[in-house]
């Protein structure tokens, strides 16, 4: 297997993400960063003008990046693929001319990125990764990547309109949805068994130059196709699917028996049955009672129907 991987072509990224040959309005790429996520967000926040809808932030090496519950993500540089996007999908619908965006569709913005990835793993490689709820990738079993959304406001100096971002009126919110993806990682420097890199699992060095493309342009579709719909997770977007069945059909958590580990410390046990309009996860509880799932994490046990409640994922 390969140890050394490709180094990031900004020059390359730039031109292929960007107008006029990609849907991207800004491309920024950085040797090392503390976080995609939070530099982004950071920016966005004091200068709203200077991140437009659909900008993108990618980083060769992320040491202090953060997953769901403030989880610490930090990965050998080159390694991994860090990118974060900054949508701002009202502001976008209003452009467009297109039905207002539903606030409940922004809940489905990191599961769009969780399709996105998959569609691109799979064109690009021999491999066929998963979802599983609420954000995560994975590739026979293991986490392969992981997704965290954010909600960015304006500073007040930027909403008051000190700085040019008022200029095209006042800000309104914008979300950052980073990925990270295991590109290279041996399996001695993966932070836990749970996780594994697409190297690993396919034997293939994959060019990052290569899949980053492949996944962001894949996202920026889906997400203008999802504006167009007004953020309606059931109503069909350009390719004929919703995007509730093209997360539907990838969801690997649907069909298994699960440990939801609930905020305060509450566990609830069921199978999961299906996800909800708004991106819950509907379980079935041993007695038959339906409960919606909105904020937590799971925990994969066997598949539903089988004997006993062992953890695999």
């Amino acid at each position: 297997m390969s140890r050394t991987p490709p180094s990031l072509d900004e020059s390359a990224l730039k031109s292929a993400l960007t107008h006029p040959r990609g849907p991207f309005r800004r491309a920024d790429v950085v040797g090392e960063t503390g976080s995609t996520n939070a530099d982004l967000a950071a920016a966005a926040a004091a200068e709203p003008g200077a991140w437009p809808d659909l900008s993108v932030l990618i980083a060769n090496s992320q040491v202090a990046g953060k997953g769901r519950l403030d989880r610490a993500w930090e990965v050998p540089a080159g390694a991994a693929m860090i990118s974060s996007v900054l949508v701002r999908p009202t502001e976008a619908s209003a452009h467009a001319g297109v039905p207002a965006f539903d606030p409940a569709g922004h809940a489905w913005l990191s599961v769009l990125a969780g399709i996105a990835l998959c569609q691109a793993v799979s064109a690009e490689s021999a491999a066929e990764p998963v979802l599983k709820w609420p954000n995560d990738v994975l590739l026979n079993g293991r986490k392969l990547a992981g997704i965290l959304a954010q909600l960015v406001v304006p500073s007040r100096d930027a909403a008051r309109g000190t700085g040019r971002a008022h200029d095209a009126g006042r800000p309104g919110p914008a979300v950052v949805v980073g990925m990270g993806v295991n590109i290279s990682q041996q399996r001695v420097e993966l932070p836990v068994d749970q996780a594994t890199s697409l190297e690993l699992e396919t034997g293939v060095a994959v060019d990052r130059n290569v899949l980053l493309p492949a996944y962001l342009t894949r996202f920026a579709r889906l997400y203008n196709e999802f504006v167009a719909v007004g953020g309606d997770a059931l109503r069909p977007l350009g390719g004929g699917e919703s995007a509730h069945a093209l997360a539907s059909g990838l969801m690997s958590t649907l069909g298994t028996d699960v440990r939801a580990e609930l905020p305060g410390g509450r566990m609830l046990f069921g199978t999961a049955v299906r996800l909800g309009r708004t991106g819950d996860l509907e379980l079935r509880d041993a007695g038959g009672v339906m409960h919606a799932v909105s904020a937590g994490d799971v925990v994969h046990l066997r598949r539903a129907g089988h004997a006993g409640g062992v953890d695999y994922a």
